[in-house]
């Protein structure tokens, strides 16, 4: 008897903290605005989050409601929201489809040889060492997919690093590395990297 107590007791916990996307597509109301029903935002000043890893999502908005990652905007969407609605609501973003977008054919050249390969007189590493070849990122090492992201986000993000910004706590060092690689860009540079990632395609 005390067995099946417990395991009823440890299948209730599991049902209580995993992730529910249905739970989150519920929740996804007020998200809709900025970043569209699906997580493919129309204004491409706001981040498509479509597709993006779980964990990824769901720091974010960890972040966002305690203030170390300011944002006007985000600040009050977050103010209510329980540790399992973020959950449910990285849940349901993640299990949706990023729209295919197109590079400006201009800008492939450079940005190709920034992604692929950095910037070696600079230290500038290459962006798919952390990112993947085709952006996928890597969720284990809290690397976020930047594939078919808007271009002009893209470009804000990387010049909000580029001028210092630094997200994360000391306990997540990604952001700082950020930070030190986007400040040796170039305008014409940030430009035409995030036009290559706005055109990045998960390979088939």
């Amino acid at each position: 008897m005390k067995h099946i107590l417990l395991s009823l007791l440890l299948l209730t916990s599991l049902q209580v903290w995993a992730q529910d996307a249905e739970k989150g597509k519920a929740l996804s109301g007020t998200c809709m605005a900025c970043h569209g029903m699906d997580g493919n935002s129309v204004n491409p000043i706001w981040p498509s989050i479509a597709g993006q890893h779980e964990k990824y999502i769901e720091r974010q908005l960890h972040l966002f409601k305690s203030g170390e990652r300011a944002s006007a905007n985000m600040a009050p969407m977050v103010a209510t929201l329980s540790d399992q609605d973020m959950k449910d609501l990285a849940a349901f973003f993640a299990s949706q489809t990023m729209k295919l977008k197109a590079a400006d054919p201009e800008m492939v050249e450079l940005g190709q040889s920034i992604y692929q390969g950095g910037i070696k007189d600079r230290n500038i590493p290459a962006c798919m060492a952390c990112h993947g070849p085709t952006g996928q990122g890597n969720p284990l090492s809290g690397y976020p997919a930047l594939a078919n992201q808007h271009a002009p986000y893209t470009v804000n993000e990387l010049k909000l690093y580029r001028a210092g910004r630094v997200i994360e706590g000391s306990d997540n060092p990604n952001d700082k590395v950020m930070a030190e690689v986007a400040k040796y860009l170039s305008d014409e540079e940030i430009t035409a990297v995030a036009s290559y990632i706005q055109g990045l395609q998960k390979a088939k």
